[in-house]
């Protein structure tokens, strides 16, 4: 079923299919990553970072509100930082480089598909991964999520690609790019862009006892392409700040690990419905992707073991983790959408016989599901005055017979057209749906932006700022704030996930206590100050009754 890389006869064929995958992308994302704000906490953190660096010309040590954060290592601040310089700093500006990412593991996908299973097999794996909820999701999200898994998504593929290919050039360029796209994950997210790798090719070659592939694996022009691109970075970081090197290596990858230190506990179970929903509605075709699979010939089983190893071992991996977050099973997801579009591929031409059709299993669960939501939205009863419920069902307004019209078409369009015999349009229907699903959600989206971002008082009051105005957050820290102003801002009473930075920096003029706060806020100059009105602690009445301006989650209090 695979074919040639580059086959003559077929290049027209890969430069069609790339330009249609590189247009659905685009469809996708596109209009989303500029519509609504950046949003609490990460988006802002990873936008801000990136704008320092670019506002003092360090590229070297990333900061935060002026304090060094060496938590993640540089690439996505390096790469949002080229964005702002191109195309300066709005919410489209700075989440390109993360779609760029998600088109580049879907282009992955692809290529891989198309090699080991064919031309079907490979477009249907790249739009089930452009469709699956997570990756569609967090394709539009600025955060490290989507480039590490993209990144290792391309290492992974590139490996198995060229494990099939006898000794010679192909094979060697295939290896480099494994271990540059390693190495480049290694600068996206730290120390697993190595770990997941090693662990899902060490335990392959293991269970298949393909010994003659270690040296393959440990091509030592490959190992030392990786320390190339991997270790300048973190070398010339440790030498600038001493501190460095325990906080990086110690604290934020074994400590997160192994320990609660950053309070993520979750249970065992946590990433398997994350996973499972994620995939929606492919999840419902994995169990017969999973089943074919071991029928095939011993190569072919060999790859597609490969897929299932990598899938499972990223869902182990994190599993164990004392410190979980839905985004980290990410790199899961490419594997199974490849298991699940090889299939896919094998079965989706039309049938004359479509009572014995093998994607009605599925369908039949998906028709009632869309259905159940579908009902769920429009009846879904109007919470009483005052609640979050209420407020949450009143932001859904008018989008709500959207939701259910998407949610009834992806119950009832596929199974119909199923029953007509029409697979190939079957399956279509169900790419169309998850496409006009996150479409609609996307325009959603910024409804809730006064409860997710301080851009809405960055827009009304403000923009009242004078020179010598102090901006200040009360007992949190407004992540999106610093960025939207673009200028540092005083932070009261909290130090959280910048206390590192506070130990090797001197913020005394911006990290205060409380009693430097009302000395300030007393003071003759005027004071802005940011307070969470879900906050856990009630407010000073200072802060409840002073001029509050600004509306949903954030507000801003005036002095005078």
């Amino acid at each position: 079923m695979s074919e040639p890389l580059v086959a003559p006869s077929g290049r027209k064929t890969w430069l069609t299919d790339l330009l249609l995958l590189a247009v659905v992308f685009a469809a996708l994302l596109g209009p989303s990553i500029g519509r609504r704000a950046l949003w609490e906490p990460d988006e802002g953190r990873y936008a801000e970072i990136p704008r320092e660096m670019v506002a003092t010309g360090d590229y070297l040590t990333p900061r935060i509100d002026g304090i060094k954060y060496f938590e993640k290592p540089p690439l996505v601040y390096w790469a949002t930082a080229a964005a702002i310089r191109i195309a300066g700093t709005s919410e489209a500006a700075v989440r390109s480089p993360i779609a760029l990412f998600a088109l580049l593991g879907g282009m992955a996908v692809y290529v891989a598909g198309r090699r080991l299973f064919g031309r079907a097999a490979g477009l249907w794996s790249a739009l089930v991964l452009a469709t699956s909820p997570l990756w569609l999701g967090l394709g539009q999200v600025l955060s490290l999520d989507m480039p590490v898994s993209a990144l290792l998504t391309a290492s992974l593929l590139a490996f198995l690609l060229a494990v099939r290919e006898p000794p010679g050039w192909n094979r060697r360029l295939l290896i480099w790019a494994f271990y540059a796209a390693a190495a480049l994950a290694v600068l996206s997210k730290g120390l697993i862009g190595v770990l997941i790798p090693a662990l899902v090719i060490g335990a392959w070659i293991l269970l298949t006892r393909q010994w003659r592939l270690i040296p393959v694996a440990l091509a030592p022009t490959g190992i030392l392409l990786f320390l190339a691109i991997a270790a300048p970075w973190h070398l010339l970081a440790a030498q600038a700040h001493p501190e460095f090197a325990w906080f990086y290596f110690v604290h934020e990858h074994f400590q997160r690990y192994l320990t609660k230190v950053h309070n993520r506990y979750e249970p065992a179970w946590y990433f398997l419905p994350v996973l499972l929903g994620g995939l929606l509605p492919w999840t419902l075709f994995l169990p017969q992707a999973l089943r074919d699979a071991w029928r095939t010939d011993p190569a072919e089983r060999r790859e597609t073991l490969f897929l299932a190893l990598w899938a499972a071992l990223v869902f182990g991996f994190f599993s164990m983790s004392d410190s979980k977050l839905m985004p980290y099973v990410l790199p899961a997801v490419p594997p199974l959408a490849l298991l699940v579009g090889r299939w896919l591929g094998s079965v989706e031409q039309d049938s004359p016989r479509p009572n014995r059709s093998p994607l009605r299993p599925a369908l039949w669960f998906l028709l009632p599901l869309g259905l159940v939501l579908a009902g769920a939205v429009v009846l879904w009863p109007t919470p009483p005055e005052g609640t979050k419920d209420r407020a949450f069902v009143e932001l859904l307004g008018g989008f709500r017979p959207a939701l259910a019209i998407c949610f009834a078409f992806i119950g009832l369009a596929p199974f119909a057209l199923d029953r007509l015999g029409k697979r190939r349009a079957s399956l279509a229907a169900l790419v169309l749906g998850n496409a006009l699903l996150f479409t609609t959600l996307g325009a959603l989206a910024p409804r809730f932006d006064a409860y997710r971002s301080t851009k809405p008082l960055v827009e009304t009051p403000l923009p009242r700022l004078q020179p010598g105005d102090e901006v200040a957050s009360y007992h949190f820290y407004p992540h999106t704030l610093a960025y939207y102003l673009e200028r540092r801002i005083t932070i009261v009473g909290y130090t959280g996930e910048l206390e590192f930075g506070t130990l090797h920096d001197d913020t005394t003029g911006w990290m205060i206590d409380d009693s430097e706060f009302w000395r300030r806020w007393n003071g003759p100059g005027r004071m802005f100050v940011v307070v969470d009105t879900q906050h856990k602690k009630p407010l000073p009445p200072q802060l409840q009754n002073v001029r509050a301006v600004g509306g949903g989650e954030f507000r801003v209090v005036v002095n005078r």
